[in-house]
């Protein structure tokens, strides 16, 4: 991972690296989703307004929100990883990187939803209506029951690096809390497993603030 996400490294070079592992990340978590909904894949195969609609919300939605939540904790790893010779990773990228991911993915979706009434008429044109419907669909994203759910998880291929590489990190050189927690886990999972909790929070936590703005939504009409 280092060598292909380094602090050091061009700007363009890392936003292409950025591009092709949320690409690898996104691709087969949309075959899956098409592939589970049923009777999608063959509206698709039709051709037509369906599948350019199709294409128009991955590229213009998906691909940007995907590509930018992955570039802030690739940007975080590799900054973690260049501090190494003064410490431990910190346990403050991920504390860093959790509440960030979650604002950015709602405030992504806000906007482009938004963008899109104007841009494409979608939500009938109009902007309201646009905004209103982000947190629902958030809402639901976390159990895979929209595309939100797709991007939602496409975005986890930028977070289990960051967090793995802090975990272990901390479980070999850190003194804090976390750090003597993970050494009482047998063997070497204990990293592993603390990140991957991790992660699903950073999920529950998405899916708390999409319902509160569901509930705020509802409490101003």
């Amino acid at each position: 991972m280092d060598r292909y996400f380094s602090i050091d490294m061009p700007f363009w070079r890392f936003s292409r690296n950025t591009l092709i592992v949320s690409c690898l990340g996104l691709f087969p978590l949309l075959l899956l989703f098409i592939l589970r909904t049923p009777g999608f894949g063959a509206h698709l195969l039709n051709g037509g307004p369906a599948l350019s609609r199709f294409l128009r919300q991955v590229i213009t939605n998906g691909l940007p929100v995907v590509f930018a939540v992955n570039y802030l904790s690739f940007f975080l790893y590799a900054a973690g990883n260049a501090g190494r010779a003064d410490g431990p990773v910190p346990m403050r990228l991920i504390l860093i990187d959790l509440p960030a991911r979650v604002v950015l993915f709602i405030l992504l979706h806000a906007v482009i939803y938004f963008l899109s009434a104007d841009w494409f008429g979608s939500f009938g044109g109009d902007h309201w209506q646009a905004l209103t419907v982000v947190g629902p669909t958030l809402v639901r994203s976390a159990l895979f029951e929209n595309i939100s759910g797709v991007y939602l998880y496409a975005t986890l291929v930028g977070a289990l690096p960051l967090y793995v590489s802090v975990m272990q990190s901390q479980s070999a050189h850190g003194r804090g809390f976390a750090a003597k927690l993970m050494r009482r886990i047998p063997g070497r999972a204990g990293p592993v497993i603390l990140a991957l909790l991790m992660v699903a929070l950073s999920v529950v936590v998405l899916t708390a603030a999409a319902a509160v703005i569901v509930l705020l939504q509802s409490a101003s009409v």
